[in-house]
């Protein structure tokens, strides 16, 4: 039985990453069609009916919470790491977004040590610096192909580590669907006040990508909470590299967008560098 709830942990994992993928394709077509407020809008607005929903019949134990503080800040982290990613989806492709993204374990990794306590040794530091190496291929300041918004990717994966690092002080004393509800909700409600300033008349062809941003966006998060509930995160963490794949695809399909050589070389020694922390983790917890 415990290896048939890995075994489908694995499988929601990667359908997880399936569906953020497929989110960010909806986000980037809506990059030249819409403001990305809007675009952000309607992924945590969808998100917030979509839970509220589902917890509706005991919404009062859900709303209930013994770190609000935290909670806020967590969403708010969450909504920079969205507006970072769907701002530079203008300027920059799916498959250097993601490749950058995968720097987050990283970033975890150290802001772990400086706010948590937790060890950081030579390994984890080199494995640090390849990453950020791996970073610097894809990006390749000082070049042509070098764009600012891809500062923006990168300020992205800070927030989402900040959100990580914050959901792990946090520990396992609120539940997942109070996070969630949070995360959606306070987003909602600032968005709800930017979103008049910047709206921008949409067409009919439109609304399937603000609805699909917003449905595979939560289904993303629900099937992601499901995963984590049948199987440890450490086990997991090494799939969510599967998005490079669906990123790739998907660029092609959907955009005509070919990466080049050195995207493909960075990605592969960013994901080195994970893989190899993750190894080291995975390696002392079970001796």
């Amino acid at each position: 039985m415990a290896e048939n709830n890995v075994a489908r942990g694995i499988a929601l994992m990667i359908a997880a990453t399936l569906m953020f993928t497929l989110m960010d394709v909806c986000a980037k077509a809506l990059s030249t069609r819409v403001d990305t407020v809007q675009t952000l809008w309607a992924r945590y607005t969808v998100q917030m009916v979509v839970v509220a929903l589902i917890v509706l019949p005991r919404l009062r134990s859900v709303v209930h919470t013994q770190r609000l503080g935290l909670q806020v800040f967590r969403a708010f982290a969450l909504l920079a790491t969205t507006g970072f990613f769907f701002f530079g989806f203008k300027k920059m492709s799916l498959i250097e977004t993601t490749a950058l993204m995968q720097i987050s374990p990283i970033f975890i990794m150290v802001g772990a040590a400086v706010f948590l306590g937790e060890t950081f040794g030579f390994r984890r530091a080199a494995a640090a610096a390849v990453a950020l190496l791996g970073a610097m291929i894809v990006l390749r300041p000082g070049t042509d192909a070098f764009t600012p918004y891809a500062l923006l990717t990168l300020c992205g994966t800070i927030c989402y580590s900040s959100y990580a690092l914050a959901t792990r002080y946090a520990g396992r004393g609120e539940d997942v669907w109070t996070s969630l509800f949070y995360t959606g909700t306070v987003a909602t409600l600032v968005l709800c006040v930017m979103v008049p300033f910047f709206w921008q008349p949409l067409e009919a062809s439109d609304l399937p990508y603000m609805l699909g941003v917003g449905l595979l966006g939560t289904m993303g998060q629900l099937l992601l909470i499901r995963a984590l509930s049948m199987a440890p995160a450490s086990l997991l963490a090494p799939f969510t590299y599967v998005a490079l794949i669906f990123s790739t695809v998907w660029g092609v399909v959907f955009f005509d967008n070919y990466p080049d050589g050195p995207v493909y070389i960075g990605a592969l020694v960013i994901v080195g560098a994970g893989l190899y922390v993750w190894h080291r983790e995975t390696r002392v917890k079970t001796s």
